[in-house]
């Protein structure tokens, strides 16, 4: 598993690298991944400014701040992602304002089609949910993982599976509306656990 997640590190984007990616393959009328198509390309120009939209709009909570200051261990987080999922564009925003509280933690991105072997190893329900964030130390083990989404939203997908069977457009649209108006809370409270689980105990 090391060598796998030591050989995606090896090509990675911070966040402002991915966001230029993303703007920068649109401009060719294009998506990040291995399939191009109309639609992916139009998830991805609304993303792009769903994302240009959260970088600017979000706050993080001082109980958020303060948790994350206080991690004093080297860490980094590391996410796969592209750019036409709707829940990176809702997450990885906030997920990037979050890491930026600490120098010991790094943020690193790779794209889910480039690095098969790695999303093979972080499966969520045996699918390849996107975005999913892997927590390791600074000797590369792994200490949490999270995604595709908050804990909120995780159990509203879960709840309408059960009763639908599958999660059609409407459920989507929802989504997207939950997400607007949690503005990054449930984000900010998962990653604090997070945090907290990663902080050095006291003796």
């Amino acid at each position: 598993m090391k060598e796998i997640i030591a050989k995606s590190l090896e090509n990675t984007y911070s966040y402002q690298e991915y966001r230029e990616l993303v703007k920068n393959l649109l401009a060719e009328g294009k998506s990040t991944g291995h399939h191009q198509s109309e639609a992916l390309t139009n998830y991805s120009m609304l993303n792009d400014r769903r994302m240009k939209r959260l970088d600017k709009t979000i706050t993080i909570s001082e109980d958020t701040i303060e948790t994350i200051k206080s991690v004093n261990q080297e860490q980094t987080w590391l996410v796969l992602t592209e750019g036409w999922c709707g829940d990176a564009a809702q997450n990885i925003p906030v997920i990037s304002k979050i890491a930026d509280l600490n120098d010991n933690i790094s943020l690193q991105l790779v794209l889910r089609d480039d690095n098969e072997e790695l999303m093979e190893l972080f499966l969520t329900n045996g699918g390849k949910s996107i975005p999913k964030l892997i927590a390791l130390d600074k000797d590369l083990n792994v200490i949490d993982t999270w995604g595709p989404r908050p804990t909120t939203a995780t159990q509203m997908v879960q709840d309408y599976k059960e009763k639908h069977g599958s999660l059609d457009p409407e459920f989507k649209q929802d989504l997207q509306v939950w997400y607007n108006k949690d503005k990054g809370l449930d984000v900010q409270n998962d990653f604090k656990r997070i945090a907290t689980k990663l902080a050095p105990k006291e003796v």
